[in-house]
């Protein structure tokens, strides 16, 4: 991962507002594709899959600790995006059947 040198605290602003931006267009696309995965899931059950959250989390949490990031802070923001994504998942999934 290769981070700008900043000359200033401006230009590091800058620098973090462009990332904060990429980060929301992220997470809204990783949200697209949870509503595309509950056309695939037969029950609401399914939908709270512990096992494969659990697998996000560890792999996640890995990936922190390789790139010297607190695996606590990442473990908290998955944990609350991913309850908010179930949630748009089982609202998708509930359209999805009612048509």
């Amino acid at each position: 991962m290769e981070t700008k040198k900043c000359m200033t605290l401006q230009e590091a602003r800058e620098e973090i507002d462009k990332v904060d931006e990429q980060i929301v267009m992220l997470i809204a696309k990783r949200n697209e594709y949870i509503k595309q995965i509950a056309h695939f899931k037969n029950s609401i059950d399914e939908i709270k899959a512990d096992d494969r959250i659990q697998d996000v989390i560890s792999r996640v949490r890995e990936q922190a600790i390789s790139l010297g990031l607190s695996p606590n802070l990442i473990n908290d923001l998955y944990v609350r995006m991913i309850d908010a994504m179930v949630e748009s998942e089982i609202s998708e999934f509930k359209n999805a059947k009612s048509y």
